[in-house]
């Protein structure tokens, strides 16, 4: 039996394609990544029948071809991720972030909301959430929410299940994995899952960075929007932290990757830590 051979990504299917994912997500494909968009798209097409990439380019621009483009956004997009990654930001959070804002739940009944913008598969936000769970055990309570976020519906599936791999389960403290997660058994063991009392605080939803208006609660008191601007160009990026000293209440932070940087842009925020921005009050 002869194995067609995989199909070709001509440049201007290529061009298609990369002028598609920048219109919808704002990530920038260059010449250098059309290996990488190659290789992750050729399976895609043998699941959907398609025998080349100028079809599934028709596809994409067909009336049906709506979901298909989240699917394509979902391939090419970056999904890398652990808990307590950058583990200094969650330090600077419980030390400095949090027993400020906890002084203002006095005067401001409602709860403290923290916004993971790029949650990925949810490691970033449950760990937000074990932060303020374990401030609250030593300190006295408030209400408080952490919203997930991503652009991938598949990664977000994952966040909302909260089931890891062991090996993937690496915490600064032991004590952390027995409070909060639950071990796998049968088709489960070797996994864990995050504890529903500790789910129950993360409410996920699908957001792209760059749509009309967000479907948050009114503005937010901490935001991590971290290794995100990285793959967007320099007037994308101008925009988001726009948007995003928008989102923050005043007295709020926003935490960036540490390889990321508000330096030759326009803001309004106060550099306060390493990669770590507030918003005067």
């Amino acid at each position: 039996m002869l194995i067609p051979p995989e199909p070709t990504l001509t440049p201007q299917s290529y061009t298609f394609l990369a002028n598609l994912v920048y219109e919808r997500s704002r990530i920038r494909l260059g010449p250098d990544r059309q290996p990488l968009v190659t290789g992750r798209l050729a399976q895609r097409l043998r699941s959907l029948g398609i025998g080349s990439f100028e079809e599934y380019c028709g596809l994409l621009e067909s009336p049906s071809g709506l979901e298909e483009i989240g699917a394509l956004i979902d391939l090419i997009s970056t999904n890398h991720t652990q808990f307590f990654r950058e583990a200094a930001h969650y330090e600077i959070l419980a030390r400095h972030v949090l027993p400020g804002l906890a002084k203002r739940r006095g005067r401001d009944w409602r709860p403290l909301q923290i916004w993971s913008a790029a949650a990925s598969s949810g490691e970033e936000a449950y760990s937000l959430a074990i932060v303020l769970a374990e401030y609250c055990r030593t300190q006295p309570a408030f209400s408080w929410q952490v919203h997930a976020s991503d652009i991938s519906q598949r990664m977000l599936d994952r966040c909302r299940a909260g089931i890891y791999e062991a090996d993937k389960v690496n915490l600064p403290d032991d004590g952390l994995l027995h409070r909060y997660f639950q071990r796998g058994f049968g088709h489960r063991e070797g996994c864990y899952r995050i504890k529903p009392e500790l789910r129950q605080h993360v409410l996920v939803e699908h957001i792209n960075l760059f749509q009309q208006t967000y479907p948050l609660p009114g503005e937010q008191d901490v935001i991590f929007c971290r290794n995100v601007m990285i793959y967007f160009d320099p007037e994308s990026r101008q925009e988001l932290i726009d948007r995003l000293t928008g989102m923050l209440a005043p007295g709020g932070c926003l935490f960036v990757g540490h390889a990321e940087s508000l330096l030759g842009m326009r803001h309004k925020l106060r550099a306060a830590w390493p990669s770590v921005y507030v918003r005067p009050e």
